[in-house]
């Protein structure tokens, strides 16, 4: 039955590799952005993206100095290696700073399933570059890491995640009540998910 969400994108990596043994692939997006693996030259992005405001209330990142940033990157690649967590920085091109992040946490990999996790600096919205990064990172979470079930959370007032959620082919699930703590207190959050035997 036609849901009237379009299907995602299938976007193929740059490279290829199997899950969490060998390098990172690269993502080459359809908006001309790239997600590439996260550096330990990335460090000041995570530290700017705390001083965020809209970052700050929707993630909720612990507070960053470019020190423990770049030891949360570390942590970030050696998860990949876990099989724990697959994150991405989201970058003009292989070369340039990143601008956000997109990725797979809380992974269960005997479960078969992923939560994801993403955010934009400034200088990366406006193009339409996430739903294109969580589409592709979707594409290889169920071709080459095995995984069947991801899901995104959201607060209920936070409509640009939200939409996200849906352009990316992620239809909405249900309303989890008091489900994450905010600053500004408990908000209500939307779940959504996606299977790999979904169009």
């Amino acid at each position: 039955m036609d849901t009237g969400t379009p299907p995602a994108p299938r976007v193929p990596p740059t490279a290829s590799a199997p899950w969490g043994t060998a390098a990172q692939p690269v993502f080459a997006l359809p908006c001309g952005m790239v997600l590439r693996p996260w550096r330990e030259a990335d460090a000041p992005v995570p530290a700017a993206a705390y001083e965020d405001p809209d970052i700050r209330h929707w993630n909720r990142p612990e507070p960053e100095t470019p020190a423990s940033a770049a030891a949360r990157i570390a942590r970030w690649n050696r998860r990949w290696t876990e099989q724990r967590a697959a994150v991405w920085a989201v970058a003009a091109s292989p070369g340039a700073p990143a601008v956000g992040l997109t990725g797979l946490a809380d992974v269960d990999a005997a479960g078969g399933s992923a939560e994801f996790v993403y955010w934009l600096l400034p200088a990366g919205r406006g193009r339409g570059v996430m739903p294109q990064a969580v589409a592709a990172v979707s594409e290889w979470a169920f071709r080459t890491a095995g995984l069947h079930r991801l899901r995104i959370c959201h607060s209920v007032a936070n409509p640009a995640s939200c939409a996200v959620a849906l352009k990316a082919g992620f239809p909405l699930e249900g309303t989890m009540r008091g489900a994450l703590r905010h600053a500004d207190g408990w908000h209500d959050e939307h779940l959504h998910a996606r299977l790999a035997t979904d169009a």
